[in-house]
């Protein structure tokens, strides 16, 4: 099957799983992330926040498909869209940074690079943006063996990794697929991030990005390079002749 990957957007949001659409663990604060499960707006809340971070920031997610069939998705935002970082003990992300948050490959496509995909597709988009780094709060609790290559971290999984008591738990919707809403740290290492800030159960890790404005200058240095060296040849050749 081909694969393709595309942006996320108000039209193509609703391709996310079911799970993932009503799960705003990293969009909300705590209390209010509880409120709005007890008022069963948190489909609605997580629209509200794709919606404020495309019109106020630009592209904050990638869904990547087999064929037709949606299979994975991430999202990602500057820091201050994400309430839910400043409950992490590794916390604040660094300034310079964008916070890749939710993550969620379906089960029976994991283990096929598709994590890796989406990953390289976030930092092509960020390149271009001229941002200079991902960050994101890892999980470095025990490791779903299922998963292989490819997270199986879920942005709407309701089996919630609560950051604050660094304890597991299930919400009370009681759908508890094995999946947590914080990346696996060991899939993030495996995909080029670094850990910048240790700790035993939520380390913060980065992925540094080289920005457009570098490449360019690299680009018109190697250039300048070569037409220096075709200018000394050119006069070389010149002198011999003479």
């Amino acid at each position: 099957m081909p694969r393709r990957i595309v942006g996320v957007t108000l039209d193509n949001l609703e391709q996310l799983p079911r799970q993932c659409r009503r799960c705003v663990y990293w969009e909300l604060a705590p209390h209010l992330k509880q409120q709005a499960e007890e008022f069963g707006e948190t489909e609605v809340e997580k629209e509200a926040w794709v919606s404020g971070v495309l019109l106020e920031w630009g592209s904050c997610g990638r869904i990547v498909y087999s064929g037709k069939l949606p299979v994975g998705f991430v999202l990602y935002a500057p820091p201050n869209a994400v309430p839910r970082s400043d409950a992490f003990p590794t916390s604040p992300p660094s300034p310079d940074a964008v916070l890749l948050t939710a993550f969620h490959i379906l089960p029976e496509f994991r283990g096929g690079g598709l994590g890796r995909l989406l990953v390289q597709a976030v930092a092509k988009d960020l390149t271009r943006r001229g941002v200079k780094a991902i960050e994101a709060f890892g999980d470095a609790g025990p490791e779903d063996p299922d998963s292989e290559d490819d997270t199986g971290a879920s942005a709407g999984s309701e089996a919630a990794a609560s950051a604050e008591s660094g304890t597991r738990v299930v919400s009370a919707g009681g759908d508890d697929d094995g999946h947590s809403c914080v990346v696996p740290a060991a899939f993030l290492q495996s995909v080029g991030f670094k850990t910048v800030r240790p700790h035993p159960r939520w380390p913060r890790l980065r992925l540094e990005l080289r920005s457009s404005i570098t490449w360019k200058e690299d680009v018109e240095a190697a250039l300048e390079k070569l037409l220096g060296e075709v200018t000394m040849t050119t006069a070389t050749s010149s002198s011999s002749r003479a």
